[in-house]
């Protein structure tokens, strides 16, 4: 693990109930060893055309290194909100300033996975937005470290993946639960078309 990483684990984040209450804070690093329950967000990038971006995530990354991931995510930092998260990661990750005004809210999901490259297991409560993104990948600044790559992949897909594709994202990404929230991008692109 390089050292930026070694001081990234020392990061704290607030540990939050099942009914989403803050109940304290822990590290990173012991947060996903545990599988802690914590703050989330993803923030889902689509075109016109109707594809999603996805990133693929760093090799040093302490959960599903190498593999496809939400356009843009994160921790919610100790006490900062979901929405001010959002528009944080997407600037860090991707190059994208906005105002919170600009995403679209698609809803809420519980998950808990278990990485078996890295024993560790993430357990959150992510808020899920999306973003109309006008430009090209050659748009975007991806943040160096965090992610190696960045593909557009269309919704439908998305739907119909080969075995061989399927292992190229982590795990529960394309669950239907997260196939539905796709179909709700569709009739927004019609709408922003016009």
């Amino acid at each position: 693990m390089v050292h930026g990483e070694k001081e990234k684990m020392k990061e704290k984040f607030n540990l939050i109930d099942e009914q989403g209450n803050i109940i304290g804070e822990e590290t990173r690093e012991k947060i996903h060893r545990k599988g802690l329950l914590h703050r989330e967000i993803h923030v889902w990038l689509f075109n016109k055309k109707g594809e999603i971006l996805f990133q693929r995530r760093g090799p040093n990354k302490d959960t599903f290194p190498n593999l496809l991931d939400a356009s843009s995510g994160g921790h919610v930092d100790l006490d900062e909100s979901y929405e001010s998260a959002a528009t944080r990661e997407l600037d860090e990750e991707l190059g994208i300033q906005t105002s919170f005004d600009n995403l679209i809210f698609l809803g809420t999901r519980r998950s808990k996975s278990h990485d078996p490259i890295t024993n560790n297991t993430n357990n959150s409560f992510k808020k899920i937005y999306a973003y109309q993104f006008e430009g090209g990948i050659g748009d975007l600044k991806p943040e160096k470290g965090e992610l190696t790559s960045l593909e557009f992949w269309s919704i439908e897909k998305l739907k119909h993946l080969t075995e061989a594709d399927k292992k190229r994202f982590i795990q529960g990404l394309l669950s239907e639960e997260y196939l539905s929230l796709f179909d709700k991008i569709k009739p927004i692109i019609g709408e922003r078309k016009k």
